[in-house]
């Protein structure tokens, strides 16, 4: 029987007749006043708490705590979230699953039933991590990319269809039908469910930083590590302290010519340097009011960039109308708006309607056209200011983002050969426009920029182009961001269409795709006659899924990659994404750019960034004259005109009725069946250690002593730089342990998707092509050294991160990792946690912690520790060859304690350093005595087994 805690179970009426039961916040404000007023954020959370008081894990303490929720009080009450379902994505979901595998195997093994461990909330996998832009530049590129992915990842989809039927409430949505986000907003999320006569709002996590684009429609959700998700899914609820709460005034409305796009990355700029890291934001005003939902969901997407928990737009008018044209049925619609309506959750509040720890304003007027990077996605550049910053960074020390350059070599030009490429390690199929010759001429402005004419022709002979500093080599119109908008994409493929119009195509050293996050986008612009236009100009069809976003941009041409790495060139990628951090897009190309789909063409076009493309020409139109960004942009009433075909309900319920069955590929995939798995050999699935020697017990907290420095890292190091996701070089830990296992190089896949194997990926930690170990001296040229080296100690011998991590547990040395500012920025990545725990290291010490990272740490039984004041690796003199103790843990962990570092110095000398635990809430306390948080659930589950 449902309880009625606050005597708040009551019946609302649904707007087609008839009523439904639910929890009412109106009627629980009769007991707390303000709840009135409180953000409607975390008021779908309120919901939530009240409707799952059990008396256990909820109580009514929690609701009373919540209800409470001030706006500037401090933050220690620790709230229990339950969620409506999780989803995932497969590079997270792969080792999600081969964990709970590895749970039944415990269980098993232990005399109990396996189904104890099995997920107790919907949980739908999307698989959209896997394709790589192989091929591209032809129509066969989505066919031939597919084909390779199915044949490379065979083994991982084994493995998810044995998941499919061994965990009932388990689902996947196979390749190629689009990216997880985008998948969840058009189809997944259905606005509210009902169970058990009880209508709720629809919430989750996912195992995905950006699964905040649900915020876009009023769905409260965020990003956590598998991890985390793994205890949501079995029975565990979300834990965390209640969140400042940043309400964000958009005002006015966009002018003519500026995109979503734009917007979002003036918001992430905005957000990032308000500091709002672990709080929650939530817009409102004329200006929100104003926006559509694929606007609001590109904003929500955004919200890791800015770092936020989330990006909260509330359910409105324009949530029901999208809901409408994407499909959802008459039913869903009208309990969903029903449903909030009663709950006085319904429209955009106005300014002074809620109180809200801060407010910050913006006036949508004041958007520019922008891009940003080259390394961080908060970086703005105005687009007329391009040019200038690239050639400002260009001889800029690396400390200020830049790149150590000869200010005299940036325009030299050096020749290479380019032929058409089939094979699919050297780049993808025929190359659109490929190039009989190439010329530079003398343009408007202070330099001499690369404007050369292109001729397209049927073969594609090797012949010789000129490359240089600033070249664009790789342009995707990618990532849920942007694709999941069709505005900008419409824009993309009205400037494809004046630019092929006027006779110019994409420049031959540009590798262009086009992977959107779903196939609706395929069909609006092939319904608006746009398709064939970007066709034309370069960009085809290579998948549905992340690709050049999350790294798999495939490789470049050979000669391209071999000219790029012997003139150590600068080069460029300009894609529709979120994230651009160091090596992530490619492993040797060094400057990546956000920017609007329109503008990837436009740059595709231009072939550089050294171009001002407010002033210069994009190149040179069929008739020999320039043809300038202004002649090619569209209008506003030109966008507008084709939107009709993006919102068609038939077709989304077309496209999504049976995604199951969609790919014959997917239904040819053949799996081993049981409810234990019986783990083959392999080298992309294999048990996980995390469980050996399980016992029923909890370990005690212990000091640290002795440890030796395992690394030394700057500010914003990523989650991609601690595991990175991308290629898998043949010299790397992890190539050499795939080559001795008889993995042909072409074969290697990438780390991502190699995430189901633990002895690839502790290889892969901290083993970034871009990441800088301070423990190491500079080079000559002032430059550091990069990717995952360290010195071990005692004696300075240099070796991999990993070599020296596996010399410290075979002598029992602990090891400790310091780091900077926003240490673990970046994606929800687990395995950048998991590594960094098999690689033997107790405690990272670093000056701010991204929130899902250090979430992370706990939950893999790793200390978080906080350098407090302005206590840093560097003010403290840390080289690496001291010896650490952190002390303080015996005696009983609190939440966000103070211990002690304890560090001795090569000559014997010690210094006392006081630091936070960044063990945050009482739940964490327990996670981190249990070793984690996973044999904390699964300690729960057995005990409870028969």
């Amino acid at each position: 029987m449902p309880h009625n805690a606050f005597s708040t179970l009551k019946s609302f009426p649904l707007a087609s007749g008839g009523t439904g039961q639910y929890y009412s916040l109106p009627e629980l404000a009769k007991t707390f006043p303000t709840v009135s007023r409180l953000p409607v954020s975390i008021r779908i959370v309120l919901e939530a708490v009240l409707r799952t008081v059990d008396g256990k894990k909820v109580t009514e303490e929690h609701v009373k705590q919540l209800a409470n929720w001030a706006p500037t009080a401090a933050r220690t009450d620790e709230i229990p979230f339950v969620l409506a379902r999780i989803v995932l994505q497969d590079f997270t979901g792969v080792p999600l699953l081969a964990d709970l595998a590895a749970m039944r195997n415990v269980a098993a093994r232990m005399g109990k039933n396996p189904k104890v461990i099995e997920p107790l909330v919907p949980v739908d996998l999307v698989v959209d991590h896997s394709v790589q832009v192989d091929h591209y530049g032809s129509k066969d590129a989505l066919d031939l990319n597919m084909k390779l992915e199915f044949d490379r990842n065979k083994e991982r989809y084994q493995f998810m269809k044995w998941g499919m039927q061994a965990f009932d409430t388990f689902k996947v949505v196979p390749p190629g039908i689009g990216i997880v986000h985008q998948v969840n907003l058009e189809y997944l999320a259905r606005g509210v469910h009902k169970k058990d006569g009880i209508y709720y709002p629809d919430t989750l996590v996912g195992t995905d930083s950006h699964t905040t684009m649900i915020n876009g429609i009023g769905v409260v959700g965020w990003g956590v590590g598998g991890i985390e998700a793994e205890a949501g899914m079995l029975g565990q609820p979300v834990y965390f302290l209640t969140p400042d709460v940043v309400g964000v005034n958009l005002t006015g409305r966009m002018r003519e010519g500026v995109t979503a796009t734009d917007l979002v990355l003036t918001v992430t700029e905005m957000l990032r340097k308000a500091k709002v890291v672990g709080k929650f934001v939530e817009f409102f005003g004329e200006g929100t009011a104003s926006l559509a939902v694929p606007d609001r969901a590109t904003i929500a997407n955004m919200a890791p960039e800015y770092g936020a928990t989330m990006g909260f737009f509330p359910v409105d008018e324009k949530t029901i109308e999208y809901f409408r044209g994407s499909g959802r049925t008459d039913a869903e619609i009208d309990a969903f708006a029903s449903y909030f309506k009663a709950q006085g959750l319904f429209g955009v509040s106005r300014k002074g309607d809620i109180d809200y720890s801060s407010s910050l304003e913006l006036d949508l007027d004041s958007i520019r056209p922008s891009l940003a990077g080259p390394k961080r996605p908060q970086d703005r550049i105005e687009l007329g200011n391009m040019k200038s910053k690239f050639t400002e960074l260009f001889s800029k020390p690396p400390a200020e983002s830049g790149y150590s350059k000869d200010a005299a070599t940036l325009y030299k030009r050096y020749p290479t050969t380019l032929g058409c490429v089939d094979s699919p390690i050297s780049g993808g199929g025929s190359q659109v426009g490929a190039a009989k010759s190439s010329s530079e001429v003398e343009m408007k402005g202070e330099h001499p920029t690369p404007s050369a004419v292109y001729d397209s022709h049927e073969e594609c002979p090797a012949d010789v182009v000129n490359i240089g500093h600033g070249d664009v080599l790789i342009a995707a119109i990618t990532s849920c961001t942007n694709t999941s908008n069709p505005g900008v994409l419409i824009a993309a493929g009205l400037v494809a269409k004046k630019a092929a119009t006027l006779g110019l195509k994409v420049k031959p050293h540009v590798k262009t795709s086009l992977a959107p996050g779903s196939r609706v986008v395929t069909e609006y612009l092939t319904r608006a006659g746009l398709l064939p236009y970007l066709e034309q100009v370069g960009f085809y069809l290579a998948g549905y899924g992340c690709t050049t976003c999350i790294g798999n941009s495939g490789p470049l041409d050979p000669h391209l990659e071999d000219t790029i790495v012997k003139n150590d060139l600068i080069c460029s990628a300009v894609l529709s994404g979120n994230r651009n951090f160091e090596a992530r897009i490619h492993a040797n190309i060094k400057a990546n750019f956000l920017a609007s789909p329109p503008l990837v063409v436009a740059y595709a076009i231009a072939g550089t960034v050294l171009k001002n493309l407010e002033t210069d020409p994009l190149g040179i139109g069929k008739d020999g004259k320039p043809v300038y960004l202004k002649d090619v942009w569209p209008t506003s009433e030109e966008i507008h005109a084709n939107l009709k075909y993006a919102m068609d309900p038939a077709v989304f319920r077309r496209l999504y009725g049976d995604v199951a069955n969609v790919n014959p590929m997917w239904g040819a995939v053949s799996a081993s069946s049981g409810q234990v798995y019986d783990w083959p050999k392999s080298t992309y699935i294999a048990e996980p250690p995390f469980f050996e020697n399980f016992g029923m017990s909890p370990g005690t907290a212990k000091d640290v002593y002795g440890a030796r420095v395992l690394g030394v890292f700057g500010d914003s190091v990523t989650t991609d730089h601690i595991s990175p996701a991308g290629a898998i070089k043949d010299t790397s830990p992890a190539g050499k342990y795939l080559i001795g296992n008889n993995v042909m190089k072409p074969d290697f896949n990438s780390y991502g998707a190699r995430r189901g194997n633990h002895e690839v990926m502790m290889r892969g930690t901290f083993a970034n092509v871009r990441i800088k170990n301070l423990m190491l001296p500079p080079k000559v040229d002032g430059t550091r050294v990069e990717g995952g080296i360290t010195l071990f100690q005692p004696g300075n011998e240099t070796m991999s991160i990993y070599d020296a991590a596996m010399k410290y547990i075979a002598n029992k040395t602990p090891t400790v990792v310091f780091g900077g500012e926003e240490y673990g920025t970046g994606s929800s990545r687990d395995w950048a946690a998991k590594g960094t725990q098999l690689l033997g290291v107790s405690a990272v010490c670093a000056r701010s912690f991204e929130r899902i990272h250090r979430s992370n740490l706990v939950g893999m039984g790793v200390l978080p520790l906080q350098f407090k004041g302005t206590d840093s690796a560097e003010t403290l003199g840390i080289k690496g060859d001291e010896k650490i103790d952190v002390i303080g843990l015996q005696g009983g962990i609190r939440p966000q304690m103070d211990v002690t570092m304890v560090i001795t110095r090569a000559d014997g000398t010690k210094k006392e350093v006081p630091v936070l635990l960044r063990i945050d809430t009482p739940i964490e306390v327990d996670y981190y005595l249990h070793g984690g948080i996973l044999p904390f659930v699964l300690r729960e589950l057995v005990s409870k087994a028969a």
